[in-house]
């Protein structure tokens, strides 16, 4: 995107604010280099990955990073071999690495939840935890290596301190030997070596070497002959020192080289977790929401750069809608102030693709032009928006013309400059685009103005296909846009009484420039005043008069929308009190409907095993065993299918009455299943109840055809067509329906005395069969290949039938690669099938995408 409307929509002031929120510098660089994304992919991705950020947080869960500096000196310094860092340095690797450890096992878990952050961090290594620890057992927090870093260092450093300490106390016995010489009983160091101060008059009483005077030159420090030897036996053992500390920091740094990838990839988790936090930090200060990015009209992926983009649109204008919207510069600068801000609500469309905004001066007009084009890149960036709602397209281009750009270096005045970089944006224009003008046509004769105006709005809205916000004060802009359809007009509002505005916009109304008013409000004598009034044209006059009129009659239109609201607010929470009650009849109805089926089943499994008991041949007796069990899994099969259906169907209009005085009907494709009374004993019935309804002739449809939705498959008769919209009742409720989504039926009569399957039972006392018996031989897998799809589905059907018999956890359903219609048409039988628990594509060693693993409930 270019950078055209960056300054005026002062998107680098947004950056600054928040760049306060980062803690590390790279961090801070980050959000230094953040711009509107070119990638519709990646702008997804920085929405979902601030959305699991401020998940996480609202979760108590956070992560933080403190004492950071910069890495990329020292990683650079790790990418040269034989190259060698401060212990500082080292600790501040080490002090990275460990931040981003923590910040991995603070997302770790809640990785189900946040898979994008989890991303950032899921590859860091484990061997950085024992580098860490190596590192922090070697080098202390204040840089220097402990004693403990190698056995060698500690032996160095113990005859050090032996040596030490046998100089001291060897100079402090010469000392009160010599004690007239000596001007402090101190010893002290000189260019790396024990000495002491001796008087400048008294040094022939001390032999030894002279490393220096004092300032004042009475004062000789003096090595005596007695140390010398001691001294440079010190000197050895600090070099040796030396030596080994070296050696101990280059295999640190091999072994930080060695990992120099886990390194850089914790640089980078660092820097991008800062940034994503600083980003959900800006979203609680100004009470943001996550930003709906529209993409209509774009390809579902898009991975390469905006030109491309561009080339792959398909047309149509996406929605640019917010609503109560806050400029965040304008909230923070007021906010500190104790003042409040301006909250602004609009929406531009396919339909409504450009608005006129009108109204008095210092209004606040050009305070909804820059909110909403800095919201607009701030949802482009990836950004939070401070609004209750929010919805931006995916623009291309975000272009702005707000304020004078007159400058006497360039020879530009007024007019000019605001023509100039007009041109300048109708070149950069490419859609979809957001179009801000402030003004347009200002600053040459009204009537010339006007007309430029109204031209250079209708250029980017019909040529250029952008969306336009411009404010005007010219009343032909404001007749265009009243006159052409497709542009809005809208007006910021005035108080009459007080003669102040009250910063609030108003869409659908044209507003007066009040200027007269204002002036006489900021002190324009009442002379100048009136006769400015007289000069004015009676068609203005009245055209403002006009202008309120409209603008009170708004006013009323939208107190009663809002007592509409409230009332449609009572009546929902109402029905949502009918809606609670009824699933919970719904519910006893369901139980009860359990108990009777579990007291069925169990009387069904008596009577079988009465019965297998009689039969005295083996084959026989299986043979019924196993058409038993086949008949109860496809009895249980019915039930829940019955259940399901219930649900999804939403009868809860059925369940409000009580199941003792009306059962409840499921309707599917025609067929009618109802649960009939109880019976003298008490239980239920179910019946099945056959309308069947087939495809009439072609023909237009008419008031009292029944008709299929075909959005729900549902039956209904036609109460009303007005123009290309039915009214279908079906049953109790009404639908309005497109009559392109209607398909003509008619009802072929079918008889509906199929008794309940439960009823069958009870009526054949000798029909139930012993329920444990099982298949040793139960076959674990079905070939389908070769089969038309009807012939598959009914093959698996019946063979999960006879999996779940024989209590199988696990079948293999072959059905090819092919064309893709057996695998597709299985997987839909099994996605509502009973006894299927969970299904997916085989393992590439069990035939991959050729077959189908099915995992049975137990």
């Amino acid at each position: 995107m270019h950078h055209q409307a960056f300054s005026i929509l002062e998107y680098d002031q947004l950056r600054t604010l928040i760049r306060r929120s980062a803690q590390t510098p790279m961090g801070q660089r980050r959000v230094d280099a953040l711009v509107p994304l070119d990638d519709l992919d990646d702008l997804q991705r920085a929405l979902s990955v601030l959305a699991e950020c401020v998940q996480l947080k609202s979760r108590a869960i956070t992560w933080a990073f403190n004492e950071l500096s910069n890495p990329g000196e020292a990683i650079g310094r790790l990418g040269i071999e034989g190259a060698a860092l401060a212990p500082t340095s080292i600790l501040e690797l080490a002090r990275l690495c460990e931040q981003a450890i923590s910040a991995r096992a603070s997302i770790l878990v809640e990785r189900e939840a946040c898979p994008v952050l989890w991303r950032l961090v899921e590859n860091l290594p484990r061997e950085l935890n024992s580098l860490l620890a190596r590192v922090s057992n070697k080098i202390l927090p204040s840089g220097e290596l402990d004693d403990r870093a190698s056995s060698e260092l500690a032996r160095i450093r113990h005859q050090i301190t032996r040596a030490r300490s046998l100089i001291t106390r060897s100079l402090e016995s010469l000392m009160r030997r010599s004690e007239d010489a000596i001007q402090d009983e101190l010893v002290t160091v000189r260019n790396d070596r024990f000495v002491i101060p001796v008087k400048a008059d008294h040094r022939a009483r001390v032999q030894g070497v002279t490393h220096g005077f004092s300032s004042s030159g009475a004062t000789a420090f003096i090595e005596p002959l007695e140390t010398i030897e001691a001294n440079n036996e010190l000197q050895g053992l600090r070099e040796a020192e030396e030596r080994e500390i070296a050696r101990i920091l280059l295999g640190l740094m091999e072994e930080l080289r060695s990992q120099l990838p886990g390194i850089e990839l914790a640089a980078t988790a660092v820097a991008e977790l800062d940034f994503i936090n600083a980003k959900a930090v800006f979203y609680h200060k100004f009470n943001c929401v996550i930003p709906e990015i529209d993409s209509r009209g774009f390809p579902a992926k898009v991975s390469t750069g905006r030109a491309d983009i561009s080339s792959a649109v398909s047309g149509g204008i996406q929605r640019l809608r917010v609503e109560e919207a806050r400029h965040p510069l304008l909230e923070e600068n007021l906010g500190s102030s104790g003042l409040s801000f301006v909250l602004v609500s609009f929406s531009l469309d396919e339909n409504d693709s450009a608005m006129v905004i009108s109204g008095a001066n210092a209004g606040g007009k050009t305070v909804v032009l820059k909110t909403a084009g800095l919201l607009s890149l701030m949802a482009l960036s990836g950004l939070p928006l401070p609004a209750r709602e929010a919805r931006v397209p995916f623009y291309l281009s975000v272009l702005a013309d707000i304020g004078d750009h007159q400058s006497l270096t360039a020879n530009l005045s007024t007019f000019t400059s605001h023509v100039a970089n007009i041109s300048r944006m109708i070149e950069l224009c490419k859609a979809p685009a957001l179009v801000l003008l402030d003004e347009a046509g200002t600053g040459t004769d009204p009537e010339e103005g006007s007309a430029l105006g109204v031209a250079v709005v209708d250029h980017f809205r019909r040529a250029c296909g952008a969306q336009v916000l411009a404010t005007t004060h010219y009343s032909g802009l404001t007749m265009y846009a009243a006159n052409e359809e497709g542009v809005l007009n809208a007006s910021v509002e005035f108080d009459e009484k007080t003669l102040k505005p009250t910063y609030r916009l108003i869409v659908g109304v044209a507003g007066a420039s009040s200027g007269l008013e204002i002036a006489r409000r900021f002190g324009i004598p009442t002379e100048i005043i009136d006769p400015a009034c007289e000069l004015v044209k009676d068609s203005t006059l009245q055209a403002t008069e006009y202008l309120r009129r409209i603008k009170r009659e708004a006013e009323e239109a939208s107190a009663l929308r809002k007592a509409l609201e409230e009332e449609r607010a009572a009546v929902a929470e109402k029905f949502a009190a009918l809606d609670h009650e009824a699933e919970k009849r719904e519910g006893e109805r369901q139980t009860a409907f359990q108990r009777e089926f579990e007291k069925t089943i169990n009387e069904f499994d008596k009577r079988s095993r009465e019965l297998v008991a009689t039969i005295q041949d083996r084959s026989e007796r299986l043979k019924v065993e196993r058409e038993a069990q086949r008949r109860v899994a496809e009895l249980k099969r019915e039930a829940q299918r019955a259940v399901s259906m219930s649900r999804s169907r939403g009868l809860s209009s059925a369940g409000a009455a009580s199941t003792q005085s009306r059962g409840v009907r499921v309707v599917r494709d025609g067929q009618i299943v109802q649960k009939d009374r109880a019976d003298k004993r008490g239980a239920e019935i179910t019946e099945l109840e056959e309308e069947q309804y087939v495809a009439s002739e072609s023909r237009e449809i008419a008031v009292g055809d029944h008709v299929r939705l075909r959005s729900f498959g549902s039956i209904g008769i036609v109460d009303n067509i007005k123009g290309d919209q039915a009214e279908v009742r079906v049953k109790s409720l009404r639908f309005k329906e497109k009559l392109e989504n209607l398909e003509l039926v008619k009802a072929v009569a079918l008889p509906k005395t199929e008794v309940g399957r439960f009823a069958k039972l009870r009526a054949a006392p000798r029909t139930e069969v012993h329920l444990s018996g099982r298949d040793e031989n139960a076959r674990v897998e079905l070939k389908v290949i070769g089969q038309n799809t009807d012939e598959a589905v009914g093959a698996v059907d019946k063979f999960l039938d006879e999996a779940f018999i024989n209590s199988l956890s696990q079948v293999r359903i072959v059905h090819g690669h092919g064309t893709g219609a057996l695998r597709r048409a299985i997987a839909e039988l099994l996605q509502n099938h009973p006894h299927v628990e969970r299904f997916s594509l085989a393992p590439p060693e069990q035939g991959g995408a050729g077959a189908t693993i099915v995992e049975l409930r137990q």
